[in-house]
């Protein structure tokens, strides 16, 4: 039977796709939905939503990893049941959003959490550093530079007091992509850790005709430096390498042409980037650091880095004034200044369509 816009569920035997969005909403919100008020930030990582009938519903933000195990979730999904009805959320950057609809339940809560040590830490609200979002790392993905996990973790650990409390200037957003394909938010995050390649994939002539598609793999490069050779009597391909950009897309289509290297992968750090419209339009990230070299299991290099851009920024920053906001004001000469970071040719764009040029604001002038 045809499709029938105005009854979604009619004739339907399956159950691909999402369900609709308010089917799992707790019912304060459902009674309430497009009714709320206002919203404050009571402590670190505790809101409340008062709508304008007078109806509150408090949310108490935790900090979780990204790749979680079915016991944690069993452990959250009890502690829903038992003080919120069963209902919470997950954002977008990996935190837990428990939905307590009885107030007299908040403060319970609250001490459950806090009394299973920092299973749950409470925060990321406000002029906090929010859960870093990241890309899967060398856990998950065939392209990375980089782990993901394990340097978001070593980063964390190093400033894991900037998230349960406001002492910050405004709040820092710090995301991670381990390859510049850029599956995590770098391009627009105050804090930006970005894997990088730095040498044009390893091309394996021995293996390429047998489990490669020479075609597709030519195809798949978007700066078309791959073409075919012939090597001896193999069928393999070539490598121009002054115009690959190390994006991995021909290794996603052939396995012979491996691109992670333990010299040539590392970190660039980015910062001044932002989504919020609010003081000033939004901003791109820009290159602090070029490179710096894989360090694992703690990535010693890139965390004190970090951290010493997260201290200029505290000292430094004016309320509510984001980390672009504050570069902005005191000119990128002090900022390297004030963070000890050496400037270098890297940082010199002379693209002549570089993000400078862009108009990316949806703010207008009339």
């Amino acid at each position: 039977m045809a499709f029938d816009p105005n009854n979604l569920m009619k004739d339907r035997i399956t159950d691909i796709g999402p369900p609709r969005y308010d089917k799992h909403f707790p019912p304060v919100i459902r009674e309430n939905f497009g009714k709320w008020s206002y919203h404050e930030i009571l402590e670190p990582g505790v809101l409340v939503h008062v709508s304008e009938s007078g109806a509150e519903i408090h949310s108490v933000r935790i900090g979780s990893p990204r790749l979680i195990s079915t016991a944690y979730i069993t452990e959250v999904c009890d502690l829903a049941d038992k003080y919120c009805e069963g209902y919470l959320r997950w954002t977008t950057r990996n935190n837990i959003e428990f939905l307590v609809s009885d107030k007299s339940k908040l403060q319970p809560l609250l001490a459950d959490l806090r009394g299973r040590g920092n299973w749950f830490p409470i925060g990321g609200t406000g002029a906090s550093i929010t859960n870093i979002v990241h890309t899967q790392g060398w856990a998950h993905c065939h392209t990375p530079a980089i782990d993901a996990s394990g340097v978001v973790k070593a980063v964390m650990d190093e400033l894991f007091e900037y998230f349960g409390s406001h002492k910050l200037p405004a709040q820092i957003r710090i995301a991670l992509a381990c390859c510049l394909n850029m599956c995590g938010a770098v391009h627009c995050s105050d804090i930006a850790i970005l894997g990088v390649h730095r040498k044009p994939p390893f091309v394996e002539n021995e293996r390429v005709q047998n489990v490669c598609e020479i075609p597709l793999v030519v195809a798949a490069c978007p700066t078309a430096a791959i073409k075919p050779k012939k090597v001896g009597e193999l069928k393999s391909i070539e490598i121009n390498n002054s115009r690959c950009m190390f994006c991995g897309n021909c290794y996603t289509m052939c396995p012979a042409l491996p691109l992670a290297d333990g010299e040539g992968d590392g970190i660039a750090i980015w910062v001044g980037g932002k989504v919020s419209n609010v003081k000033s339009a939004p901003m791109f990230s820009k290159l602090a650091v070029p490179f710096i070299p894989n360090e694992p299991p703690r990535w010693p290099t890139t965390v004190n880095t970090i951290k010493t851009i997260v201290t200029a920024y505290a000292e430094g920053g004016r309320r509510y004034e984001r980390i672009g906001e504050w570069i902005n004001r005191i000119g990128w000469e002090r900022f390297f200044e004030k963070t000890g970071l050496e400037f270098m040719h890297e940082h010199i764009d002379d693209y002549r369509l570089a993000m400078t040029t862009w108009r990316t604001t949806t703010q207008f002038k009339f």
